[in-house]
């Protein structure tokens, strides 16, 4: 099956999968993600760079090599095992910074920036050294943190006047929430290095989770729109045909913006050796995965959890389910023939196409001879 043709089917209702109906299977591995997260960040905690903690940076140019275990030894002989993060710059640069927060003195400084000269076939004049203080890496956080908050209330007021349910709007905040905090597990548990470049990053994919949830949301305003008026389908259906219809473009935007952030991170931080952009790429690559999948199979389970819980719906699905159980009976008892099965699960619409055979055929006016 061509790639049009699977869209097409999943459009019309042809092919469907149940997403929604298996909101239980998705809730728990969301929530055994969430509980290791926070676990993660509260035994093991963020790996924080010197832009956070504090500490002395070495820029070493035009290295004859760039192998990072020579600063890596030489570091260790001032600040301890562990303390070196040494990043490649280009093709004939390295990074080297000193974590820990404390300050190196002049002489300690003077013998690394000769030993790193010595151990990297360059003068004394290409490396070059700073001293990065702590303050600037909190005033960054709180920043972060401040427009974080106001992301979430502005984000929150605007689709509860869009989509115009509150319920709704509160499964996609919820959604954000997960996509940033396993974010920032899956960082802690594998020790990956928390920078400013980092924070950025997740400011950026909760606009992107956002916007793909949006997507899928405003398909699923559209199948419901006249959802009460009538006892065909639930909610929980009206939506798991919306997410369907919406999947191909999930994938397609997913796989669009994946593709640029993985050249960038194994291309050019894996091959090319640029390093500066690791931080930024890492966050990125995995929070676009993320995003893709919340926005999938967690935002609009959730919206139909807490959308069923309003009394008007709670009445609807009941009259929906009795109307199938009665039209079952009568079928059984023959009191009407049984119905053909309808591939589209969603509200028909004037001028929707149900295929060739409901069509009107034109009738023979050749005359009889």
């Amino acid at each position: 099956m061509s790639m049009y043709s699977f869209g097409n089917a999943l459009y019309s209702g042809k092919k469907s999968y149940r997403i929604v109906q298996n909101r239980k299977i998705w809730f728990t591995i969301a929530i055994v993600a969430v509980i290791v997260s926070l676990a993660a960040l509260g035994f093991k905690g963020l790996n924080l760079g010197i832009d956070f903690t504090g500490g002395s940076q070495f820029t070493v140019s035009n290295a004859s090599t760039v192998n990072q275990r020579p600063a890596v030894n030489i570091i260790s002989q001032y600040a301890g095992e562990d303390s070196a993060r040494v990043a490649q710059v280009g093709k004939s640069a390295l990074r080297v910074q000193v974590a820990g927060g404390s300050k190196l003195s002049n002489d300690e400084t003077t013998e690394i920036r000769s030993a790193l000269a010595d151990a990297y076939g360059t003068s004394v004049e290409e490396v070059t050294s700073t001293f990065i203080g702590p303050v600037w890496g909190q005033d960054i956080s709180v920043k972060a943190l401040q427009g974080f908050i106001w992301f979430i209330v502005l984000v929150f007021i605007g689709l509860s006047l869009y989509f115009r349910s509150w319920r709704s709007t509160l499964g996609a905040v919820l959604a954000l929430f997960h996509d940033l905090i396993v974010t920032v597990g899956i960082y802690c548990l594998f020790g990956l290095e928390f920078t400013p470049s980092t924070v950025i990053g997740l400011l950026t994919i909760l606009g992107y989770s956002l916007y793909d949830t949006v997507v899928v949301f405003d398909k699923v305003r559209e199948n419901s729109e006249h959802l009460l008026t009538q006892k065909d389908v639930t909610f929980a259906e009206s939506t798991n045909l919306a997410v369907n219809q919406t999947l191909i473009r999930s994938i397609n935007t997913s796989v669009t913006s994946l593709l640029p952030v993985a050249c960038i991170l194994f291309i050019g931080v894996g091959l090319l050796g640029a390093g500066s952009l690791r931080d930024l790429a890492t966050v990125l690559f995995m929070g676009l995965i993320l995003s893709a999948l919340s926005s999938i199979f967690l935002a609009s389970p959730l919206a139909v959890t807490l959308t069923n819980q309003d009394p008007a719906m709670k009445k609807h699905t009941a009259e929906v389910e009795a109307a199938r159980l009665e039209r079952k009976r009568r079928v059984e008892a023959g009191e009407e023939p049984a119905e053909e099965e309808n591939v589209l699960v969603g509200i028909r619409t004037p001028g929707e196409h149900l295929g060739a055979s409901s069509q009107p055929h034109r009738k023979n006016r050749r005359k009889k001879k």
